[in-house]
């Protein structure tokens, strides 16, 4: 199925995002990202008592007068971040429900924000146990079309073990940038185990939940076959047979209200953000408002 990701107009809408963005923020999207590590730069950190080693350039005169010790200056060092966007790709985020588009597109609009701040970026598929890759690392503008061409004819097929797909992973990185998990969340894996595996490697992480109308405030009422996404066939044990009434229609609702506020809590004890979007409205009104509202709470 080939899709449009991005056009013109799109990508006009993203370039005076990315702009407010960054008069607005210093958040996710950056770029040249002060690190507590300590570097090169001209910009003054710390001193440190010299060791035998460190180069003599560094010591500071006027303090040894003082002190008659040699102490070492220490300058901040600022790098390119290596942000990861990763992309539930499993059957129940496909087309026939509106996710697929919606998730490829807030893909792409983030991978062009990260771009923007001059950050390196990565866009992965979580295809059973395994993240896949999408192209090549993108570094500039030319890169990202090249990825972006290849968001357009993918599938959504079977299902998606977010926590060991990510445990499994050799290429996450280690105190380097920002990961971006998309999915809608409604899974069997540990997804919260994921989320303190990204933590344990030192990477900010931002969940974005993906959901539908039929989702968040469905219709359906009397006797139906509800058909699950990532089921074989029409048989599968997974396909359930109900009567849905009033009282159950209100306990889904209820349920769904705890688990969501569910997420919100776990975010926010673990200082990870955390967006909710709805496939009814624009891709870009959700990042204006809601990537700016995230940074300004954490």
């Amino acid at each position: 199925m080939k899709r449009n990701i991005i056009d013109d107009e799109f990508i006009g809408r993203l370039e005076t995002l990315g702009l407010w963005l960054k008069s607005q923020m210093t958040g996710y999207f950056g770029g040249n990202h002060k690190t507590n590590a300590y570097g090169s730069t001209v910009e003054f950190a710390d001193y440190r008592e010299y060791t035998p080693g460190d180069d003599l350039r560094r010591i500071d005169w006027n303090l040894f007068s003082r002190f008659d010790k040699y102490f070492i200056r220490l300058f901040t060092d600022e790098r390119q971040m290596h942000n990861q966007i990763l992309i539930d790709s499993s059957a129940s985020m496909d087309d026939r429900k509106g996710k697929a588009e919606y998730a490829l597109k807030t893909a792409a609009a983030l991978g062009y924000l990260s771009v923007q701040g001059m950050d390196r970026t990565s866009i992965k598929l979580i295809r059973g146990n395994l993240l896949q890759n999408v192209g090549q690392r993108i570094t500039g503008k030319e890169s990202f079309y090249g990825t972006v061409s290849e968001l357009e004819d993918l599938e959504f097929t079977g299902d998606a073990d977010i926590c060991n797909a990510i445990k499994n992973s050799q290429e996450l990185g280690h105190d380097d940038g920002l990961t971006v998990l998309i999915s809608d969340f409604f899974t069997e894996s540990d997804w919260k185990q994921a989320v303190d595996y990204l933590l344990y490697k030192k990477r900010e992480v931002l969940l974005i939940q993906v959901l539908t109308p039929a989702e968040v405030n469905p219709d359906y009422y009397g006797r139906m076959q509800l058909l699950d996404a990532e089921a074989v066939d029409v048989d599968d044990r997974k396909n359930m047979r109900l009567r849905i009434t009033k009282s159950e229609y209100q306990a889904y609702l209820q349920a769904l209200a705890d688990y969501l506020q569910d997420m919100e809590e776990f975010c926010r004890s673990r200082n990870v953000g955390y967006i909710r979007v709805n496939t009814a409205n624009p891709i870009e009104k959700e990042l204006l408002n809601q990537l700016y509202e995230t940074e300004a709470i954490r």
